[in-house]
């Protein structure tokens, strides 16, 4: 069985995200099945790279990939790299990775959110198969890109094992760990933290600040706005975030919209009770026992949802504990890789 495999993505395959964090764990759990994987940058300013990027991507990819060449894209770059995909399709094995669609980033206008929803439609009918990270991913994409069930492999995000936050703070530690872009929902949860003020709290965002730097300004502003800057800590990026959430007592993410939500998950499996929104595939990843999810965008009702775990001890616990036994039974990174390696395996 040949197992030579061409990976594809765009820009720097360190940068501190879930979906680069889920492909790097992917890259070397297929290397340790034996796979020989060959790693190709596709440059920066994905997915809103000029006609120029897209043409030095393609060129620069298709020269790496010989006949027949068995080619993995992160969605990333994939959904826009239609033309591409269009003229290689026949040449080579093109699989796709699909984190999320691209259409459904928030903050797009609708004629941006168009333009993604028939480029990526029309790549992904070029390709021999589809790997997303959730089931939901998996009906968004069989729903409204008419790619086939049975060209789908659902590979959900492994954990890895980490010690269950201990709890107890005083005050309590509220964690958010996500990127500071407008899709992660920081902005509602700081209206939420406003609201609960008069309560004892202190809140640690974990996160980029370079890749929106728009957002993160303004998300520090909105912070010395509400006189909350004492109580409200924005760390950055950390390598390091399961260390992050073992210091926690909650974790609170307003994301607008999770292809998975690989730091839900990682939130699970060290016994943390939590507050999001019902966006995506949260509610597949966060049972009703460990947490409260409220609509998005309802900086209300996330208030709400906080002010009842940190006024409400023995709900806190009881879904901290409801938590790490849902935990418990999320996948392995060796799990994931056996789906995604049987799948490539077949790919025709």
């Amino acid at each position: 069985m040949n197992r030579d495999l061409v990976f594809a993505y765009p820009g720097d395959i360190e940068t501190r995200t879930g979906g680069y964090g889920y492909d790097r764990r992917v890259i070397a759990s297929l290397a340790e099945r034996g796979w020989n994987i060959e790693l190709v940058s596709l440059g920066e300013g994905f997915p809103n790279s000029d006609n120029a990027e897209l043409d030095d991507a393609g060129r620069l990819l298709s020269d790496k990939c010989r006949d027949g060449s068995l080619v993995l894209v992160d969605g990333l770059a994939f959904g826009v790299m239609n033309q591409w995909a269009e003229r290689e399709a026949n040449r080579l094995k093109i699989v796709a990775l699909v984190h999320h669609p691209l259409a459904l980033e928030t903050g797009l206008s609708e004629v941006k959110q168009q333009e993604y929803l028939s480029r990526e439609r029309t790549a992904l009918a070029h390709s021999r198969g589809v790997i997303v990270t959730s089931h939901a991913t998996a009906a968004e994409l069989a729903t409204n890109y008419q790619v086939p069930f049975e060209r789908i492999a659902v590979a959900t995000p492994g954990v890895d094992p980490a010690p269950l936050a201990v709890g107890g703070g005083n005050p309590p530690l509220i964690l958010s760990i996500g990127t500071l872009t407008h899709r992660k929902g920081h902005d509602v949860l700081i209206c939420a933290l406003e609201e609960i003020r008069g309560l004892p709290w202190i809140c640690r965002i974990v996160g980029s600040k370079t890749l929106d730097p728009a957002i993160a300004a303004a998300l520090e502003q909105q912070v010395a706005q509400s006189g909350l800057g004492d109580r409200v800590d924005f760390a950055g990026q950390l390598d390091d975030v399961r260390a992050e959430l073992a210091k926690a007592d909650i974790f609170a993410l307003a994301s607008r919209y999770e292809g998975y939500g690989m730091v839900f998950a990682e939130a699970l499996a060290q016994g943390l009770p939590i507050v999001g929104c019902a966006a995506g595939a949260v509610p597949d990843v966060v049972p009703e026992s460990a947490g409260f999810l409220v609509p998005p965008d309802d900086p209300d009702a996330f208030a709400a949802a906080l002010r009842r775990l940190l006024q409400e001890p023995d709900t806190r616990i009881a879904m901290a504990d409801a938590a790490a036994i849902a935990g418990a039974g999320l996948p392995s990174w060796k799990d994931t890789a056996t789906v995604i390696s049987d799948f490539l395996e077949a790919v025709p």
